[in-house]
């Protein structure tokens, strides 16, 4: 093969080109994104168009089949349906899998535009289902009795901090209390002097403007005018005229009192019985998670001093970070593909009982695994779960190519050959089997990446992982394998000592040959001493190894002699544990995902319909003292009342839920 008598021949060339993957490599590893899955993009869009005080029958007539009519006709649409409710309807619309739904989005957009809809009807609103739009982090504010200054420490100080970081797409605050002003009339006085109530409302909105008066010119210049009256302070809300009897001048403190207060409370969040201020992170779509949740990190850290140098009795917590997960379960797998290539390697040395093959034969792991993640970038591929899966499960293949080649080549050699012939001559014999055999592992993960649907989502990044990692072994197997079995390190560093003396040109170059020729035996003397180290350390398990397989040796060929004698038999036992498997594998559950565990879950309650959002909080309290009495019950978090950040509709509340959030110790 020409691929392999160039490898040999061009050592330095080889070198370096492997030397550059490695170095590509690092680099790709270090900007490949972290996720705890791939991009998944469901194609549905949906329509949300809010029409107040009418009957679902007038939402369906009036708003949903306008939309669905127009809508229809956009490419690439399969279905549309709708969901006509009281004041809400929307529309939703699913498209072919593989849809460019930004495109989408548009074609959609400029069909509504087409639409007349009622006068008293909202503006239509595109959302996309995305399992990424839930916050990726939940941060609780508390430690201060004054709810509402906590509130607005939180919407001024915090939000505005966070907001500002890359990557950061919204910071929605939840929780506390919202400032608000009232205004309480007696209205046995408004009777009293005949003022209608309507005539204090009106006289309030008069009073408090901010509304633009046009422009004057005067020569080149141009002033734009505006009307400048609103409120600073309640008492100017106290002062005002609200209307004249006579000669008299009636003030809204006359009939009434404003007075700062608070407004009606929808959500109450409590971190392990205190109350709380909810601060939820949301990333932008292409943002990656774990970079974001760092960068919220770190700001937290300086808020954190910030309020400790102030005395401020107001505390941070990280409610939840979804960052973490995704860091645990990477590490976790990443550390599994680490000791199972320890474990191939420590096999492949049980077999072969010689530190340098193993040593040749180790190297087809890290760096066809280094040369992945070059691909993997080059691919759009992230850092996840599925990928690096994928990659474990490459990590046992990656050797096969090697210990097949280096085989041939030993065999070779040992009959006579020198290293480089037997290199050629070995590596030449099996190459066309290596690949063949490679290639068809390949050809049954490359179907995956044309699977449509969820399941091609989310497989596509493990098919990809394997073909890249299978392949770079392949070329490490013809390639860099065969040369380095061509070399002679003893007789290489012989060599280079008496350069000096056969053709001494150059003595720098000659100083440079005696130092490689330095490094050379240093290696092979290290790989010498680590092959004695690892006889005695691993001596009893190499011992017992051999002990089993001499028995399997001595126990195999009966067995293949009974196997061979009494066909029929083999035949009906091979049929009948297929039979039990294949019955067996009916009684599998099946599932698109493991279940995976966070270290956390959320119970959700769900009280009668009219409960106040008081006593929701009641019952969320109670259920929060009865679980922090667990030991493995590490943080409670309560919301009680849901809006639209946990999922409803625009709009709509419900005081009667609420949602438990535990996290367990780790």
């Amino acid at each position: 093969m020409k691929i392999v008598e160039f490898s040999i021949r061009r050592k330095v060339t080889i070198l370096m080109i492997f030397l550059a993957a490695v170095v590509f490599g690092f680099i790709s590893f270090d900007r490949l994104s972290l996720d705890l899955l791939p991009d998944i993009t469901y194609p549905t869009l949906t329509i949300r168009t809010e029409y107040p005080g009418s009957a679902p029958a007038e939402v369906e007539n009036l708003i949903s089949k306008p939309i669905e009519e127009a809508v229809g006709v956009v490419n690439g649409v399969i279905r549309v349906s709708s969901i006509s409710r009281p004041g809400i309807s929307d529309v939703i619309i699913e498209f072919d899998w593989g849809t460019n739904m930004d495109f989408a989005a548009l074609d959609v957009r400029e069909k509504l535009d087409r639409v007349i809809l009622p006068q008293d009807a909202e503006q239509p609103i595109i959302l996309r289902y995305d399992p990424a739009l839930d916050p990726i982090m939940r941060i609780g504010l508390f430690g201060d009795p004054n709810l509402i200054g906590m509130r607005l420490f939180a919407e001024e100080n915090i939000k505005r901090e966070l907001e500002s970081l890359e990557g950061v797409a919204a910071v929605q605050i939840s929780g506390g209390l919202e400032e608000e002003i009232h205004v309480e009339v007696n209205q046995a006085k408004l009777a009293a002097l005949d003022i209608p109530i309507s005539q204090v409302v009106n006289r309030l909105a008069q009073e408090n403007i901010n509304l633009t008066g046009g422009t004057l010119r005067e020569g080149d210049m141009e002033y734009i005018v505006r009307t400048l009256n609103q409120f600073q302070t309640v008492d100017e809300i106290n002062d005002i005229v609200i209307a004249r009897k006579g000669n008299a001048s009636i003030y809204l403190r006359d009939v009434g009192q404003a007075f700062a207060s608070y407004k009606e409370r929808k959500v109450i969040t409590r971190i392990g019985g205190r109350e709380s201020v909810e601060i939820a992170i949301y990333k932008e779509a292409d943002a990656n998670t774990v970079t974001v949740a760092r960068r919220v990190r770190e700001k937290l850290d300086a808020i954190i001093r910030q309020l400790k140098e102030s005395g401020s009795r107001m505390q941070l917590e990280i409610v939840s970070d979804q960052s973490r997960f995704i860091r645990q379960s990477i590490n976790d797998v990443l550390l599994s593909a680490i000791v199972g290539g320890i474990l191939a390697m420590l096999v492949i040395y049980f077999f072969l009982n010689n530190v340098l093959s193993t040593a040749i034969i180790s190297l087809a792991i890290p760096i066809s695994v280094i040369v992945t993640f070059f691909l993997m970038y080059l691919s759009g591929i992230s850092l996840n779960i599925m990928s690096l899966g994928g990659l474990a499960l490459g990590v046992g293949m990656l050797v096969d190519n090697a210990i097949v080649v280096l085989e041939a080549i030993d065999r070779h050699s040992r009959k006579g050959l020198p290293p480089e012939k037997a290199a050629f001559v070995g590596t030449s014999e099996v190459g066309k089997a290596v690949s063949a055999s490679t290639l068809t592992t390949i050809f049954v993960f490359v179907p995956i990446v044309f699977v449509q649907g969820i399941a091609g989502q989310l497989f596509t990044d493990q098919a990809l992982t394997v073909t890249y990692s299978l392949l770079a072994s392949l070329f490490v197997a013809l390639t860099l394998i065969p040369m380095l079995s061509s070399l002679r390190m003893k007789d290489v560093a012989e060599e280079v000592e008496v350069v000096d003396s056969i053709q001494p040109p150059n003595r720098v170059l000659a100083l440079l040959e005696t130092l490689a020729a330095g490094v050379l035996r240093a290696i092979r003397r290290s790989v010498l001493m680590l092959g004695r180290g690892l006889r005695l350390l691993l001596f009893p398990a190499y011992w017992s190894m051999n002990r089993f397989f001499d028995q399997v040796y001595r126990i195999y060929p009966r067995i293949l002699d009974w196997a061979l004698t009494h066909r029929l038999k083999t035949i009906a036992i091979a049929i009948a544990v297929l039979a039990l498997s294949f019955g067996a594998s009916l009684f599998i559950g099946t599932e698109l995902i493991p279940e995976m565990s966070q270290g956390e879950f959320i119970a959700e309650v769900k009280l009668p319909t009219g409960t106040p959002i008081e006593e929701t909080d009641a019952v969320l309290r109670r259920m929060s003292e009865l679980a922090l009495q667990d030991p493995r019950v590490e943080r409670v978090f309560s919301i009680a009342g849901t809006t639209e950040q946990q999922g409803l509709a625009a709009g709509e509340e419900r005081e009667n839920t609420g949602q438990l959030h535990i996290t367990l110790n780790t």
